[in-house]
C-alpha cells in the first residue's frame, strides 16, 4: 500500500504503554463505601463519619479536595501519558491512523450523497487490556467496535497475530481490519445494528447467529467499498495488496477458525460467516463500489 504521506486521523486515542492509575480518590471512595456499616454501628464510628462529611464539605467549599490529600498526600496523580513507543510501535500508529482518516474520507462521501451526514468514530489503541463502554476486554478477544461509545479498539499486537498465526500478512490485510470495524461504526450510525439486535430477541440461538452472519458479511462489504474508494481516490494499491485482504478475511472465517482449533466444524454455531462467504462479502464491495450492493439481510444467499 503507498499509505506513507496521507493524512493522519484527529480521532485517535492512543493509550498504548499507558501506566495503570493509582487508586486515588476515585477509588477510595468506594473502598470506604465497605466500612460504612461498620461505622454505623458505633457511637464513635457515627462520630468518625459526620466529622468526616464535615471536613469534606468545609474543604470543597474552601476550594480544597480532601479525597485527593488523603489519598496522594497532596501528590500529584501519577502520568498516564503513553511510555516511549518503538519507532516501529509508531510506525504502526500513524499506519492506523492513515486508514481511519481515508475511511473518514470515504464514508462522508458516501453519507454526504445520501443527504446524511457522518460522524466519526474514535480508534482506541491499547495494550493487552482496554476498558470501555461495553465492558473490559483483553487483547484475545480480537479489534471490536464499541456502539454504546462509538469506538473502535485495536490491540496491534493482532497484526502480527494475523500474520504469524493466521497467515495472513501485509499492510491491506490490517487495513481491512479497521475498515471492517468502521463498517459496524456505519451500521450503527445508520440504524442498522439496532435492527439486529431488536430482531435478535425471542429467538433462538441458530437463527440470532444468522442475523449476526448477515450483520458481519455486511461489515466486510463495507470494508471492501471502502478499499475501492480509497484506490480509486489515491491509488494506494499495489500488486498483491487485494490478495493480502482476501488472505486476511479466509483466515477469519468461522469454518478455518473452527478446524484450525481443531474443533469440530459447526454451522449453526457461525457469527461471522465462512471464510467464502467473506471474501465474496469483501469482494462485492471493493470490485462494484456500490454501497447498496452491501445489503446482506435481502441477498437470497451469503
Amino acid at each position: 500500500m503507498r499509505w506513507k504521506g496521507g493524512r493522519q486521523s484527529d480521532n485517535i486515542d492512543d493509550r498504548r504503554g499507558q501506566s495503570p492509575a493509582s487508586m486515588g480518590a476515585a477509588g477510595l471512595a468506594p473502598a470506604a463505601l465497605r466500612f460504612l456499616p461498620m461505622l454505623l454501628k458505633t457511637k464513635v464510628g457515627r462520630v468518625v463519619l459526620i466529622g468526616g462529611i464535615v471536613l469534606l464539605v468545609g474543604g470543597r467549599m474552601l476550594g480544597i479536595d480532601v479525597l485527593s490529600l488523603v489519598a496522594g498526600g497532596g501528590a500529584v496523580a501519577p502520568s498516564t501519558a503513553p511510555a516511549e513507543l518503538s519507532e516501529a510501535d509508531k510506525e504502526a500508529g500513524k499506519f492506523v491512523s492513515v486508514v481511519l482518516a481515508s475511511t473518514e474520507d470515504a464514508w462522508h462521501g458516501i453519507f454526504q450523497r445520501a443527504g446524511r451526514q457522518y460522524v466519526e468514530p474514535t480508534l482506541v489503541l491499547f495494550n493487552n487490556r482496554v476498558s470501555s463502554a461495553c465492558g473490559t476486554a483483553s487483547s484475545a478477544v480480537g479489534p471490536f467496535y464499541c456502539p454504546g461509545d462509538q469506538k473502535l479498539y485495536i490491540d496491534l499486537s493482532f497484526f502480527r497475530d494475523l500474520a504469524q498465526r493466521h497467515g495472513a500478512p501485509g499492510d491491506f490485510a490490517q487495513a481491512y481490519v479497521v475498515a471492517h470495524e468502521v463498517g459496524h461504526h456505519v451500521q450503527t450510525l445508520l440504524g442498522i445494528s439496532e435492527q439486529v439486535h431488536a430482531a435478535k430477541r425471542g429467538r433462538g440461538e441458530e437463527e440470532a447467529n444468522a442475523l449476526s452472519v448477515k450483520q458481519e458479511l455486511q461489515a466486510d462489504c463495507f470494508a471492501g467499498l471502502w478499499g475501492h474508494l480509497a484506490n480509486q481516490e489515491r491509488q494506494w494499491l499495489e500488486p498483491g495488496d487485494l490478495d493480502e485482504a482476501l488472505a486476511a478475511a479466509t483466515a477469519i472465517g468461522d469454518d478455518r477458525l473452527q478446524r484450525d482449533a481443531g474443533r469440530q466444524v459447526v454451522p449453526d454455531s457461525f457469527t461471522h460467516g465462512t471464510s467464502a462467504q467473506r471474501v465474496k462479502w469483501f469482494r462485492t464491495g471493493f470490485e462494484g463500489g456500490n454501497f447498496d450492493a452491501c445489503d446482506t439481510f435481502a441477498a437470497r444467499s451469503l
